[in-house]
């Protein structure tokens, strides 16, 4: 193991290293209830997709061409919005995710503001097809 390896391990905390490295929540989703997509000045490109149950978010996916922190908040926000009520979801924001991780480097928080900004347009999305349930007869299979 090299230094630099070494230094990487020793530099994060616990809670960054396992949502940096998880990969249960990386799928897309058909026909999902809620559908954001955001890309980062640095390029990066996050994809979020939400399953409700009634009111609340029973499952969160995404899929992201990012780096390790881009994951790392793509995670952070599944495990901090799954099983909550879609209300309590727009409460979260890139500094709780920051704080969640402990180690995100301050030149990577653009990544926090990545994930919860596709988290936020797939909300909308959510609240859209809420107010309009007529819709859902004509989604595609």
């Amino acid at each position: 193991m090299t230094e630099e390896n070494s230094d990487f391990w020793q530099d994060h905390s616990l809670n960054y290293l396992e949502m940096a490295l998880r990969s249960d929540h990386h799928e897309e989703i058909r026909n999902p209830d809620g559908y954001g997509k955001k890309m980062g000045d640095c390029r990066d490109t996050i994809e979020m997709f939400l399953m409700l149950d009634g009111d609340h978010i029973k499952h969160v996916a995404f899929t992201t061409d990012g780096c390790l922190n881009t994951n790392a908040c793509g995670n952070t926000v599944a495990h901090l919005v799954e099983g909550k009520p879609v209300e309590k979801a727009w409460e979260i924001t890139p500094e709780q995710v920051a704080a969640f991780l402990q180690s995100l480097p301050e030149d990577h928080f653009h990544c926090a503001e990545l994930a919860v900004g596709a988290l936020y347009l797939a909300l909308a999305s959510c609240r859209a097809k809420l107010q309009t349930p007529w819709k859902q007869i004509y989604r595609k299979g």
